[in-house]
């Protein structure tokens, strides 16, 4: 659910394009990315601290888009995994838990616009 296909693209470009299109909706890029996949971290809101977390311990939502080569082609499918972050940035005391189903598909239009810039930079 909220996949996305890229059409005649490229990694590099598709990197370009999510930076530039999650930080208007609040995210800021997140550590560990590489040439296949980028992530992105944005402070919870009260409901899913209250779900998720416990007073005093607010709840990171990160999202990392992973994108796959459509082989025999400049195509690149661009999916999100949804993960809820406990105790962000204390090493040792970080839980990462990840969320299913509806969380995904929320970020079709993010990735849609992530698409529409990317599509058409051609291969690296």
């Amino acid at each position: 659910m909220g996949s996305v296909t890229v059409t005649n693209s490229n990694p590099s470009a598709i990197i370009s394009a999510a930076q530039s299109v999650f930080p208007d909706y609040g995210y800021t890029p997140s550590f560990g990315n590489g040439i296949n996949s980028v992530s992105f971290d944005k402070n919870s809101n009260k409901l899913a601290n209250v779900l998720w977390g416990s007073y005093g311990d607010p709840q990171t939502i990160r999202v990392k888009v992973k994108i796959v080569q459509i082989p025999g082609t400049n195509d690149y499918r661009i999916s999100p995994k949804v993960y809820t972050i406990s105790d962000e940035g204390e090493t040792g005391f970080q839980s990462k838990r990840p969320l299913m189903g509806l969380w995904n598909a929320e970020f079709g239009p993010l990735l849609k616009k992530v698409a529409a810039q990317a599509s058409g930079s051609g291969p690296i």
